[in-house]
């Protein structure tokens, strides 16, 4: 069972006859019960983030904002403490806190389109005094006042744009904006000091014109009494404060103070659901922490209220690509010396933590800078490397093309390891999910780029891009464990071709990754006469040869938008040696920015899971 605060208690505890820091931090405290459950329910969120800036958030809400202010967070990754507090202020309805990460519910990263009380969209970090900035501005045209509070993560501060907005902020001189850094020093995998120390924070920040101030983000007094000072002091000036927190706060054990501090260090509650057994500890002593605030105060135990906990099973047999991935390029850097491996603090989602065990040396954390990482890696393989950058697709393929096509310029092999494609997971919504970097990465002159739908192609990708390519590569890759339905082949990998996985008269369908070959795999299970052809490369696909194999009418599926996708890829390729085929090919993909919600529900509401596939086939 799942334990929350119904709003009835929220309500009590928002007007307790107390301090107004006692009362904001006993509703921090119920709004931290929430927000686990919420993620439990959910099944993925990140709680780390959440409750560091929970008591900041909480201040905010109750005590500070007025009709014509906004707040957002810049990180984004603290959606679900954001929602549970709006939850407790009634401005978000009750049932919504266990619609997170669910269609028509409350999106992983912020959605203005979906949530309008969130006032923009974020998850893509560095964004956020820019856009206080274009607030503010547009607001002194109208006529309108209205202060902007803004929160950033100090992971985040290693992004570029954070430091490009600093200045054009103080030289207009937008007192109106105050940007709050939940300074809990860990990032996503690790502390921020073992990946790019930020130094003198407030001694930079001050040097671009801004008024500064810190302070304990747990002690309420403290904060309260700093944003106040800041306000009397600097008021034509933009002001930011650093609030030392700790991720995790309110449950000792997700608190990071026995962690030590090394560059192997892993934090292990920054994104992710608990678990029942972590859970119940979890809440436990929340609870406890609850009701000691409230009894110090006088008041009543906190009353919960129960929910059942919705029913998970493991997928069977599903296919793991990226630790596929990871030993594979451990395998590859054993027999190729100049082999080295930078990320974008992503080594445990990207399967880089082998690497790094294996070889500390030639591993390289660049943080969360990609633009930087892959400009790095250019010039390491002018002076002789064969470097393999590595971060989520969302992040690198957009963040860092302008550097990726400099790279190519200069007739160097690059490779980029870009994970976490397409449309699932679906949680974290539209700023997580890449269904771009096909075009992206195939516009680039000399790129290979592919994606393979099993372990054996992973390894054997890994291997030829190491070996074989003459050029940079893209390797995208899924990343949740994905069942296939079937037990893959064994197949080698041909330049330009694929495996044909089913036979099909009637008609075939073209695609790649393991979450459209499952789903096209089902829908040939229902469907008379369709067959299935995995197609792992992404450009350079051999048309003569597919045209020979693809029986009947072909649907290209593609987990990416149409334009610069596979299946355009296919058609290029078809109407170069194959003209007859393009004329029986359709395409089929994402056709709007994604939806958020779990992984069944994504796939279908974009007509790409079986039955959609079933229902393309028959209007083909």
């Amino acid at each position: 069972m799942l334990s929350y605060v119904p709003l009835p208690e929220l309500e009590r505890i928002r007007s307790l006859d107390t301090a107004p820091t006692e009362r904001a931090a006993a509703f921090a405290d119920a709004c931290r019960i929430n927000t686990l459950t919420m993620i439990e329910h959910a099944g993925s969120g990140h709680i780390g983030t959440s409750f560091s800036a929970m008591d900041i958030v909480s201040w905010l809400q109750l005590e500070v904002l007025r009709d014509d202010d906004r707040y957002f967070s810049s990180k984004g990754h603290d959606a679900p403490g954001l929602y549970s507090i709006l939850i407790g202020l009634g401005l978000l309805p009750f049932d919504k806190l266990f619609a997170l990460r669910r269609l028509g519910g409350l999106p992983g990263h912020p959605d203005v389109l979906t949530t309008p009380q969130v006032v923009t969209n974020t998850g893509s970090l560095g964004m956020g005094i820019s856009k206080a900035r274009g607030f503010v501005l547009t607001d002194r045209l109208a006529g309108r006042s209205g202060d902007v509070y803004v929160l950033t993560g100090d992971g985040e501060l290693q992004e570029g744009q954070f430091w490009e907005s600093l200045q054009p902020t103080a030289n207009r001189g937008l007192g109106e904006i105050t940007v709050v850094v939940d300074r809990n020093k860990l990032q996503s995998d690790t502390w921020v000091s073992q990946v790019s120390d930020l130094g003198d924070l407030g001694r930079k920040v001050e040097a671009f014109g801004w008024a500064v101030a810190r302070c304990d983000g747990h002690d309420l007094g403290a904060f309260s009494a700093a944003l106040a000072e800041l306000r009397e002091s600097a008021p034509g000036r933009p002001k930011l404060l650093v609030a030392d927190t700790l991720k995790g706060a309110g449950v000792g054990f997700m608190e990071p103070r026995d962690l030590p501090q090394a560059e192997t260090s892993l934090y292990g509650f920054h994104s992710g659901a608990p678990g029942p057994a972590t859970y119940a500890r979890g809440l436990e002593e929340l609870v406890a922490r609850l009701n000691e605030r409230l009894g110090r105060i006088g008041a009543d135990d906190v009353r919960l209220e129960e929910r059942a906990a919705p029913a998970r099973t493991p997928p069977e047999r599903p296919q793991r690509l990226i630790q596929a991935y990871g030993e594979a390029l451990v395998a590859e850097a054993e027999r190729e010396p100049s082999l080295v491996a930078l990320d974008g603090d992503l080594r445990l989602d990207t399967g880089l933590v082998p690497f790094q065990e294996r070889f500390p040396e030639r591993f390289f954390e660049c943080g969360i800078a990609e633009q930087d990482m892959v400009s790095q890696a250019g010039a390491m393989a002018l002076a002789g490397l064969l470097p393999v950058c590595h971060s989520f697709a969302c992040f690198l393929t957009p963040r860092a093309a302008e550097q990726v096509f400099n790279n190519a310029s200069e007739g160097t092999k690059v490779l980029y390891h870009g994970s976490l494609v397409g449309l699932v997971p679906g949680g974290p919504g539209h700023s997580h999910q890449s269904v771009r970097d096909i075009a992206l990465m195939g516009s680039v002159p000399g790129m290979a780029a592919l994606e393979p739908y099993c372990e054996d192609e992973t390894r054997r990708a890994v291997e030829w891009a190491v070996r074989d390519a003459e050029g940079p590569v893209y390797l995208r890759l899924v990343s949740p464990p994905w069942p296939l339905g079937f037990d893959p082949p064994a197949a080698e990998l041909v330049e330009g071709r694929g495996t044909v996985l089913r036979e099909g008269e009637t008609g075939t369908f073209v695609c790649t990754g393991p979450v459209l070959v499952s789903q096209a795999w089902a829908a040939c299970e229902r469907l008379e006469g369709w067959g299935l052809i995995a197609v792992p490369w992404l450009r350079g696909i051999d048309g003569a040869w597919l045209a020979k194999v693809a029986q009947g009418t072909i649907v290209c599926v593609d987990n990416h938008v149409l334009p610069g996708g596979q299946g355009e890829a296919v058609l290029s390729a078809f109407a170069a040696s194959a003209p007859e085929a393009a004329a029986r090919t359709r395409l089929v993909g994402v056709d709007r920015v994604p939806e958020c919600g779990a992984n069944d529900e994504v796939l279908r509401v974009h007509g790409l899971d079986a039955e959609g596939l079933c229902a393309s086939a028959g209007a083909a």
